[in-house]
């Protein structure tokens, strides 16, 4: 979540601050954390970008207090003769999206230009993940000779003046002298060649995800028009990251270009605003709120989040990046009949409420782990098809229609821990962490509905550490719990033959535990040595007792 300003009286140029809309703003969703006689200060959520600036948030929250009610729609122009990037094959391994756009008419002073940075710093934390999954450009077009191309060169063939600098530095320079290279090397860690947008006369604009060019990448308040762009890994999250920028430029009177995407053998044209449509049903919304609306009252409240209802199918703003399924737009229903409006009821059930015996043993396991000084991380329930392949998965279960890259249910717990440690490689150590999670199976034995089996698992994981130190953690564990396991030694791709051994309980083989092989730890560009362990918590719940 992150936290927003903006300018008391820049915000009742468009909405009165009356006691009334100081209490809607916060039954919007978007808690109202101050409010002086200079500025409001309110909390967006990650789930809603498209609310970071003065303009998405008044656009929307018109919407939600009745004044513009509705999908708002805005004017796009096709592109021109030379609106136009030629993206290079060469950045399919690096970064191999880029998203742009050109925006004309504008009229930026220095209040316009804080409030642009602002926005893109914060989309850069929040949908950009730090700037791993989108890095945003803006440039002035008029420093600009189009159309652009968006390439990978070797580090040594990379020379311009960064942002805010005196004088040309090379790549290295750059990561190794430059503040924000400094802050954001770890993002092209590993990589040969670094991505690079130049124009048709071969001038650098910038150097994604690090640093734009103070030449060519610098806005100013005789800036009237800017190229924009959105690089990252994900195509579908840059286009809706573009759709944001784009039209708050247009709620600032400008007006958006589109550009032609060339990928070689595949064409595309951004940004692109047309609306996305989901079927919704009546039934599963008064089931999921507890409620007994009618067609009439979807018909009044999707419009009052900015949505377009028509025929049990919403139409969807395209700057929503948080619209996934018909459970989002569910919970926005349920923002616009207002939760203030639910009426709570005490269920008609005889049995009294307690904790399960499985949640107190999963809380006591946890306490004793992190009275050893191990942090608990949760991630997600799936994987990259990718990490699936380099952990060389045998349960590869894919669900269907998956808007991100991770599409495989995680059969282990170690594929996402794996992904920890390399995330955090440049961060101090020791680091250990713990996860208590569901893992999914085929189910062979045809006991399940949805022929998937879930089971609880517990993982822990130490770097830099050896087989003596997890085996400690074992022995730990079996006195805490008062169980007993045996130990017996395994052939395990991931982890170092000798140095590991399978975990057996009852004579049933309930996980493993050892040093995580070399080749493993190259896989996942870990730097240190790691042990891990990973234990299938169904098997010995019935033996602890609480």
């Amino acid at each position: 979540m992150t936290n927003v300003k903006f300018l008391k009286s820049d915000f009742e140029k468009h909405i009165k601050l009356t006691p009334e809309i100081i209490e809607k703003i916060s039954l919007f969703g978007t808690p109202l954390e101050s409010i002086n006689d200079k500025e409001i200060e309110i909390e967006v959520f990650p789930n809603r970008p498209d609310l970071i600036s003065l303009q998405g948030f008044v656009r929307s929250f018109k919407a939600f207090i009745g004044k513009e009610k509705g999908l708002k729609e805005y004017s796009i122009a096709k592109p021109l003769e030379n609106y136009k990037v030629d993206i290079s094959p060469n950045l399919k391994n690096i970064r191999p999206f880029t998203a742009c756009a050109i925006v004309k008419n504008l009229d930026f002073d220095d209040k316009k230009i804080k409030e642009i940075i602002e926005l893109q710093e914060k989309l850069h934390i929040t949908i950009g993940r730090n700037r791993k999954k989108v890095a945003i450009g803006i440039y002035p077009l008029d420093k600009i000779k189009l159309p652009i191309k968006y390439l990978a060169l070797e580090p040594s063939k990379i020379k311009f003046t960064p942002l805010e600098s005196d004088g040309e530095l090379t790549a290295n320079q750059i990561l190794s002298k430059h503040p924000t290279g400094k802050e954001f090397a770890h993002l092209l860690e590993g990589f040969d060649k670094f991505p690079i947008f130049t124009d048709s006369l071969g001038n650098i604009l910038s150097m994604p995800p690090i640093i734009n060019s103070h030449t060519t990448g610098k806005i100013s308040q005789n800036t009237k028009e800017v190229f924009i762009e959105c690089s990252g890994s994900n195509l579908e999250t840059l286009q809706k990251t573009l759709n944001i920028i784009v039209t708050t430029l247009a709620e600032m009177g400008g007006k958006i270009f589109q550009m032609h995407l060339d990928y070689g053998g595949k064409k595309i044209i951004t940004p692109d605003l047309t609306p996305q449509k989901i079927k919704i049903s009546l039934e599963n919304v008064n089931k999921l709120l507890g409620l007994d609306l009618k067609e009439k009252d979807l018909d009044r409240l999707l419009p009052l989040m900015g949505y377009e209802y028509n025929n049990n199918t919403v139409i969807i703003p395209s700057w929503r990046t948080d619209i996934m399924h018909e459970v989002d737009i569910i919970e926005d229903i349920a923002i616009a009949y207002g939760y203030n409006n639910l009426s709570p009821e005490i269920p008609n059930i005889s049995t009294i409420g307690e904790e399960s015996k499985i949640e107190k043993i999963k809380l006591k396991i946890s306490d004793l782990l992190i009275g050893l000084e191990i942090n608990e991380i949760s991630t997600y329930h799936l994987i990259k098809k990718a990490e699936a392949e380099l952990s060389d998965l045998k349960e590869k279960i894919e669900v269907e229609n998956s808007k991100t890259d991770f599409k495989i249910l995680r059969s282990d717990l170690l594929t996402p821990a794996l992904r920890t440690f390399s995330e955090n490689k440049d961060h101090d150590y020791p680091q250990k962490i713990f996860e208590i999670g569901t893992i999914f199976l085929n189910d062979k034995n045809n006991i399940s509905e949805t022929g998937i089996i879930e089971k609880d698992n517990l993982l822990i994981a130490l770097s830099p550490s050896n087989f003596t130190e997890i085996k400690q953690i074992l022995n730990y564990l079996e006195l805490s719990l008062n169980i007993s396991i045996e130990i017996k030694e395994i052939d395990h791709k991931d982890l170092i033959n000798g140095r590991s051994a399978s975990l057996l309980f009852n004579k049933k083989q309930i996980g493993y535990f050892g040093e995580v092989h070399p080749k493993t730890l190259q896989d996942w560009n870990i730097k240190m040595p790691l042990s891990v362990l990973e234990i299938s918590l169904n098997e010995i719940m019935d033996n602890i007792n609480i």
